[in-house]
């Protein structure tokens, strides 16, 4: 039997801690964890080392120093024209249809896993480096993590870059005006692929809206409406599915503030640690310049009576009367010499073993005292970690508040209510403002449309940071 079932895909918000169950947010149900299948789990700066190095290098041959690029993943992170990475999430039905756990759910699983296997082979240009279909969610999904980039780029910058618009492009999606991109059209593309395999196992894509010609009044204000029940129902669908993803959204923040919490006291404890590791660094100095200060005078002690040794002079004694020159050097010549032989060689042994023992605390004393400079340097480092983690879960907790008290005082469905609202009255003036601004000559309209693709996209921006408290 043929059942049917909604087929979703969004963007998603790129959480790759929630995502590897790094934390495990209020939504998640930790005893179905284990069930979760991971895909791909690689290290976003090594991928981007791994896509565009050889780009990097030569693009800086022969240019300025202060115009080359040293890191391609910071220029990207701290630029405002392309994102990191990008994240889209798929599901089929909801948590009243397909939940997790039941066959329903289980055969929901079976389609993604199936969906996943050539997704990369279907889209070069969107390198994956992380992919997740979790199960311990109220319905099963993919969360897909990609870095979209374009290789032979004959415009400005380098020849392999991060580009979404021109990676869509080389995969054949030609974007038309701003609720047709070439993003919306991809993912309906995706969406087709998911929904012929899903028809495989026998579930048919339930599309909203129907359309109808040539009715009686009657029957015409019936499916007319019908159509806006199905558009209500259609929009209820959205809603729920955007509750659900601002929910998950709200437990994200939340684990985040909670990781920031431990790696607050983390620091905190690393700091005391390497306080109190200074602090016996500096202890082991003194004791070592002491030591120093104890030994100084018998290095000056030795060095004067080495000095004092090289200026004897050799008094003999006088031979006696009728004395024979054996007897004068065996009994007065010959004890001499081998008094002063014995005492030179005292002094010699004396003087290597305290030239070692110098030696060896000199080596102590520069190791203690680069050990005492690393433990200031690290102790300097965890201060500025500490300080910079106190002010993001700051942020993090005002943000929290604040999203509290707004539902606190006007309720959930209010403020989705708002936020919906305020989205589709500024899309609604950007179109207006576009149609009244369009160029009539077809040859101005090219330059036209690429201004206001790049106004779009920072408006869009714009809009999230707008939106950023509401949704949190």
């Amino acid at each position: 039997m043929t059942m049917k079932r909604t087929i979703s895909g969004m963007i998603g918000a790129g959480s790759l801690a929630h995502n590897r169950r790094d934390f495990i947010a209020e939504n998640v149900d930790p005893d179905r964890v284990h069930l979760n299948i991971c895909y791909q789990n690689e290290n976003l700066k090594q991928v981007y080392r791994e896509l565009f190095d050889e780009s990097v290098e030569r693009y800086n041959v022969g240019k300025r120093k202060d115009r080359q690029i040293t890191n391609y993943y910071e220029k990207i992170r701290q630029g405002k024209q392309e994102k990191l990475f990008y994240e889209v999430i798929f599901q089929i039905g909801n948590c009243e249809d397909m939940a997790t756990g039941t066959p329903d759910g289980e055969l929901a699983v079976k389609v993604l896993d199936e969906y996943i296997q050539d997704f990369q082979k279907r889209n070069p240009t969107l390198r994956v480096f992380s992919c997740y279909l979790h199960q311990d969610e109220a319905t099963p999904h993919l969360h897909i993590d990609f870095v979209p980039y374009v290789t032979g780029w004959k415009g400005k910058g380098m020849d392999t870059r991060v580009s979404l618009k021109q990676a869509l492009k080389s995969l054949g999606f030609q974007g038309g005006n701003k609720h047709d991109t070439e993003l919306n059209q991809w993912i309906n593309h995706e969406k087709e692929v998911l929904a012929e395999i899903a028809s495989e196992h026998g579930i048919e894509w339930e599309q909203k809206g129907t359309h109808e010609e040539h009715l009686d009044v009657y029957n015409f204000k019936k499916k007319e409406r019908k159509k806006e029940v199905q558009a209500l129902e259609q929009e209820k669908e959205y809603l729920t599915a955007e509750n659900e993803r601002l929910t998950s959204q709200i437990a994200e923040v939340r684990a985040d503030i909670e990781m920031l919490e431990e790696e607050k006291n983390q620091a905190q404890k690393d700091k005391e640690m390497a306080e109190q590791r200074a602090e016996k660094a500096e202890k082991e100095l003194k004791n070592l310049e002491l030591h120093r200060e104890q030994l100084q005078p018998i290095m000056d002690s030795v060095n004067k009576e080495l000095k004092e040794i090289g200026a004897i002079e050799l008094l003999l004694p006088e031979a006696g009367p009728l004395e024979r020159a054996v007897t004068y050097r065996d009994k007065k010549i010959k004890p001499l010499f081998i008094k002063m032989k014995n005492k030179i060689a005292a002094m010699a042994a004396q003087v290597k073993e305290l030239t070692g023992q110098v030696e060896t605390w000199k080596r102590k004393y520069q190791k203690e005292r680069q050990k005492c400079e690393s433990m200031k340097n690290e102790l300097q480092e965890l201060r500025q970690d500490n300080n910079c983690l106190s002010e993001k879960n700051e942020k993090l907790l005002n943000v929290s508040n604040r999203y509290d008290q707004v539902v606190r005082v006007l309720g959930i469905t209010t403020v989705d209510a708002a936020v919906q609202k305020d989205i589709q009255i500024q899309q609604e003036l950007e179109e207006k403002r576009r149609k009244e601004q369009m160029p009539r000559k077809m040859s101005d309209r090219l330059q036209w449309a690429r201004e206001r693709s790049q106004e779009h996209n920072t408006q869009s921006r714009k809009n999230k940071t707008k939106y950023r408290g509401m949704e949190i």
